[in-house]
């Protein structure tokens, strides 16, 4: 049953896709690139991280861009990718080579395949809600109508937030295969919700079409990212609670083994044959920093693997998944507080449950809500408005819930089991992960960043509970929302703004990319005998396959700025082992020196 959409849901729609767009576009391009978005550029190319690949290039005393721009092969590809970032996503990197070839070399260009992923995600999960909660056919004609617009206003209500979520606006700027693994997840529970809607179907044919989509992306998803695996997981128990078709599970595990089949000529003869290496290495080192030094490593704060720390890394993580209870980390440290603020939540919820249905309550009742969310304001001895978010998160869920169980007809109260899987699995893979490993340096939120989607359609039915709810409890709980709201606003200015470092990662504002100003520099003054000189960085040698090189110097920073210059440029280049931070162009063979630019240390390198 096909449904079209009605003139003022597209309006709404092409609306959000406008601000989703606008949102992630805005300032895309303003700060310059850390590290891990210069192992992008360079793998991206081609090129290992200091010249692995490159030693015909560097091994001798000078150097021009025409010989670091010499063609590239499979090969090239394959090594940079092992060295930049243990043979993992090379569906992505393939996409942004295509990419860059086409639309050339700049901050904007390279961080815009995120933008546009990014936004596809709001598209899709329109189309994912309102395919997968539109009414049963078996429902009643009755409820059928209610059933229809419910699905369309979960569907532009997920969508809205998806919209705003700063998670998906700031890995919009970040040239990185997030934004695109987040949706191809996406798109693969769709197809697979697809499946089993055939499956369903008393037409009796078997969907082969979509079982090869489902293939494709389940390959395209995995080498993007290996994490990706946790929300095909998901499908796997969902399948194991649900299906009750032998065809289908056949056919579903025959798609299975021909994809990882196609998957594992990755880790055979490409990239991934050095994964599990490098893995195992990374697991020791951090572990080892975990012990010996949890605080001043320079990676952060890695912890030991206990519960207690597994436990307190994993709070942000939960807590900013979800958009109304975004920011809370500051308040869950503070044990009293906390348990203050979710005891009045509580009890406010337990008041809503008892009179929920009573169209005339008692008169106490009316203030219940109001009074028991003012009450801890008082009390509270830190950041008391945050505290009050906080306490309406309880009713909060209750909403959630009383929709999933009240709005949803059979057939969708499975996918609400579907959701919940997608929307804690992956963190709590994480999880156990970090356990195995002995250290908590994983916890992250990007890791499990596959989960937001789902998260935005709990949201949204907890915001159309709350549209249906009775005044004197809807008005108290929207109010506090509108509070969260103006978290919202100010945490996305401080995305744009590059100090919101759990979701840029610099507390202080990047410049723009000196590399690529650099290079315009250089084209613009360099004349035949002149000399450039590259600084060499202090290195440190992390990893033996992904750090030691032939050279004894740092070539990184000569690698980013050739990326910006002329293929074809004959510009004399080399490396001076004595300058830790300066690019010095020599004038012809006087002693003119001009400083093109001055790195100080790891200020303006970002990340290194």
């Amino acid at each position: 049953m096909s449904v079209p959409l009605s003139r003022n849901s597209l309006l709404l729609l092409s609306a959000l896709l406008v601000l989703a767009l606008g949102l992630r576009l805005y300032r895309v391009g303003t700060y310059g690139i850390y590290f891990d978005e210069k192992s992008t550029l360079l793998i991206s190319q081609g090129v290992c991280l200091e010249g692995a690949n490159q030693k015909d290039v560097f091994n001798k005393p000078y150097f021009t861009p025409a010989e670091f721009w010499k063609p590239k092969t499979i090969h090239d590809f394959i090594e940079a990718n092992i060295r930049g970032d243990i043979g993992n996503s090379p569906a992505y990197y393939g996409v942004l080579w295509l990419w860059l070839k086409v639309f050339g070399l700049s901050d904007t260009s390279l961080r815009m395949p995120s933008v546009i992923f990014s936004t596809l995600i709001v598209l899709l999960l329109f189309v994912f809600v309102r395919r997968h909660f539109r009414p049963d056919q078996r429902t009643t004609s009755s409820d059928q109508s209610r059933f229809l617009a419910l699905s369309d206003s979960l569907a532009l209500t997920s969508a809205a937030i998806a919209t705003i979520e700063p998670f998906f606006v700031s890995y919009s700027h970040i040239a990185r295969n997030y934004s695109m693994t987040f949706f191809l997840t996406l798109l693969a529970t769709h197809i697979f919700l697809l499946i089993q809607e055939r499956v369903r179907s008393s037409s009796g044919r078997s969907p082969l079409g979509l079982y090869l989509a489902y293939g494709l992306v389940f390959v395209t998803a995995v080498l993007s990212h290996y994490l990706t695996v946790t929300v095909f997981l998901c499908h796997g128990l969902y399948a194991l609670f649900y299906l009750r078709n032998g065809r289908a599970w056949v056919s579903l595990g025959i798609t299975a083994i021909i994809g990882l089949g196609l998957i594992s000529l990755w880790f055979q003869y490409g990239g991934g044959t050095y994964t599990f290496y490098i893995l195992e290495e990374q697991k020791n080192f951090y572990r080892n920093l975990a012990l010996t030094n949890p605080l001043n490593n320079g990676f952060g704060i890695i912890l030991p693997a206990t519960i207690p720390n597994i436990a307190v890394r994993a709070v942000p993580v939960f807590s900013d998944l979800f958009i109304v209870t975004n920011g809370m980390t500051a308040v869950l440290s503070s044990i009293r507080n906390a348990l203050l603020a979710i005891g009045l939540g509580i009890i406010a919820t337990l008041v809503m449950h008892r009179y929920f249905l009573i169209a005339k309550p008692p008169v106490w009742v009316y203030v219940a809500i109001p009074l028991l969310l003012l009450a801890g304001l008082p009390l509270y001895t830190i950041l008391p408005i945050r505290l009050l978010v906080l306490s309406i998160s309880i009713p909060f869920i209750y909403l959630i819930g009383r929709y999933a169980l009240s709005q949803t007809d059979s057939l969708q109260k499975r996918f609400v089991v579907l959701l919940l899987l997608l929307a804690f699995v992956p963190t709590l893979f994480l999880l156990f992960m970090a356990w195995r490993s002995g250290h908590t340096y994983g916890i992250t939120q990007r890791y499990s960043g596959f989960s937001f989607p789902y998260v935005c359609i709990l949201v949204g039915m907890g915001l159309l509970q709350l549209s249906k709810t009775r005044w004197w409890f809807s008005l108290p709980i929207a109010a506090v929302l509108l509070i969260q709201a103006g978290h919202i606003v100010q945490l996305l200015g401080g995305i744009y703004a590059d100090t919101a470092a759990k979701y840029t990662l610099f507390g202080t504002p990047r410049i723009a990319n000196p590399y690529w100003a650099s290079a315009q520099q250089l084209k613009r003054l360099y004349t035949p005998g002149d000399t450039i000189l590259y600084p060499n960085k202090k290195r440190i040698i992390f990893s033996e396959k992904n750090d030691r090189t032939f050279s004894p110097v740092s070539l990184f920073d000569a690698q980013l700025v050739n990326v910006y210059l002329p293929k074809d440029a004959q510009f004399i280049q080399r490396v001076d082992p004595n300058e830790r931070d300066q690019i010095v162009l020599v004038k012809g063979h006087s002693d003119k020196k001009i400083t093109i630019f001055d790195f100080k240390g790891s200020t303006y390198r970002y990340g290194d």
